[in-house]
Formats: C-alpha cells, structure tokens, sequence
C-alpha cells in the first residue's frame, strides 16, 4: 500500500536505545574499549603481515586483507555511534546516512566474498599442496582480492542508490545505525523492487560463498582424513582451523540476526545482538588467528624484538 505524504529529508534521528539512557552510556564505555582493540589488533596484523617474510603468502595476504576491512567496517558505525550515545541531538546528515549505509553494506559483502576466497586459498593449499604456489600465484591473489572489493562494493551500491532516491514518510530511524532494513521502513511507496535486488543479493553475497565454503571444507577434510599421520593431520586441520571458527562466527552471527523473526517482544534483544554483530566478530578475528597460528605468535615475538634491539642501539 503506497502512502501520499512524503517528507523531503535532510537528516535521520538515530532513536535505537534511546529508551535506555543508562543502558547507552554502558554500551559507550564497551563500544570504546572494543573499538580500540579492534584497532589495534587488526593494526598489528596488517603490520606483521608486511614486515615479516615469512608471512608472505596468499593466507596472509587474504587476512591482512580482512584485518583493513575490519578496521574499515567498524569505523563506518561505531564512531558515530559513540557521538550519538552522549548526544541529546542524535541525528546524521542525509549525506552521511548515505555514505554510511553504502560503506557499512559494501565492507559487509566484501567479507562474505573475502571468507569464500580464502577457503579457495585452504583447499589449494591442503588438497593440491605441490600446486599450491603456482595456483595462488601473486597476480592470482591480487585479482581475487580485488573482484572480491569491486563485487561487494557494487552490489551494495546498486542497492543503496535504489533505497536512497525513494520518498520517505518520516526521518526517525529506530536503530543505531543507518541499516538498509531499518531505512526501507520508512520509505512511502512499494518496495518490491528492492526486495527482488536483495533476494538477489543474497544469494550473490551470503547464500553463494556460504555454500562454497561449505563444500571446499567437505574436500579439505575428507583430505585431512587421509593422511595416515596424526602428526600430519593436525598440522594440516591447524593450517584452516581459524578461517573456519571465523568463517562459523561470522556467518553464524548474520544468519541468526537477519533471519530471527522480528517482535517488539525481543527489540531491546535485536538490537544489542546487532551492535555485538558490528564489533565483535571484528574484534575477535585477530585473537582467533593469533591464538590458533604459531607463524603470527612468531612473528609478533620477532617485529617486537626487533623494535627494543633498535631502541637500545
């Protein structure tokens, strides 16, 4: 049903949690803390990848590549969020709602493109290891990297533009950040179209790497089996573990908070499940790959050591 009065809008108010002023200023204290591990985790990933050789690989490649989205995606959200948490003015610009969304969108899909990608890079390198270097060649790596952030990023910007030219009835938003759900809520006219561009969409960028994945994981560890070692196996289960716990987390979370029905019965849930959904994932990406990967506590001990020998000399 199409409604007539249509608001010309310059600016959203964000009302999530606003109902919950004490509840606001705990989630500012956590958002902080969370927000500047995720910061410095991913930093020193990224830093590690680069300067250490041995690091120097398609896996690390992928990872350094998913430690800049991290950074990227939670600084979309969670900066203005804080703003908006002490705020009595909780408003965002039209412009930067759009610049929101479509950031926010595109890093989203780019990282369900990214998981798919390096579960390729583990099932080359467990089921075909004496290809592995001449498959995931450098160019290789560069080209999937990058279709990866144009795919994502064009998807998300095909559907943003289509939410962002219809009128909207209002420009009270009733979540923490400008979602595209959460935007269409208030749009005046049908929206047919743009639920046909997201069915499409996620079948594109969730439901596509998801079952990708699922099926590299089938050969790597009907593989993994194989070998006769225990020695063996667990070396080569270690190699993918933490892509795997990353790839469950991630899709677990986003699965669950897009397809629980939604009940004004479980909002103040739905909404505190989706700001764990924004920084939490990101802040545990680095901790997992640290913990379950003898290569990145190494090299960590290594750029340390060798920063102190510097400052000494």
């Amino acid at each position: 049903m199409e409604k007539n009065n249509y608001t010309v809008v310059t600016e959203f108010f964000m009302v999530g949690l606003s109902n919950y002023p004490a509840l606001q200023m705990l989630l500012y204290v956590l958002c902080l803390l969370m927000y500047l591990v995720i910061l410095l985790g991913n930093s020193i990933l990224i830093i590690i990848s680069i300067l250490d050789p041995r690091l120097h690989n398609p896996m690390y490649f992928f990872l350094g590549n998913l430690s800049f989205l991290d950074i990227c995606y939670t600084s979309s959200t969670i900066p203005q969020m804080l703003v908006s948490f002490t705020s009595e003015r909780k408003s965002i610009t039209f412009i930067g709602c759009a610049l929101q969304l479509v950031i926010s969108l595109g890093l989203g899909s780019t990282e369900c493109l990214l998981l798919a990608v390096m579960a390729f890079d583990r099932y080359v390198a467990i089921c075909n290891p004496l290809r592995y270097t001449i498959i995931m060649n450098k160019g290789l790596c560069v080209h999937m990297a990058a279709w990866t952030w144009t795919l994502g990023f064009s998807v998300a910007l095909t559907q943003s533009v289509l939410a962002l030219i219809l009128p909207f009835c209002e420009n009270i938003i009733d979540h923490l950040a400008c979602e595209i759900l959460a935007l269409l809520k208030l749009v005046c006219v049908d929206i047919s179209l743009n639920v046909f561009i997201m069915i499409i969409a996620s079948i594109i960028l969730l439901i596509t790497p998801l079952l990708f994945i699922f099926f590299s994981y089938v050969f790597i560890i009907s593989t993994i089996l194989r070998i006769k070692s225990t020695e063996g196996r667990q070396k080569a289960f270690s190699t993918c573990s933490a892509h795997l716990t990353v790839v469950i987390l991630f899709y677990g979370s986003a699965l669950f908070m897009y397809m629980k029905p939604k009940s004004k019965d479980t909002k103040l849930f739905d909404e505190l499940f989706g700001l764990s959904y924004w920084v939490i994932t990101p802040m545990l990406n680095p901790i997992i790959y640290s913990l379950r990967n003898k290569e990145v506590k190494e090299g960590v001990k290594k750029v340390f050591i060798r920063n102190l020998y510097l400052r000494r000399m």
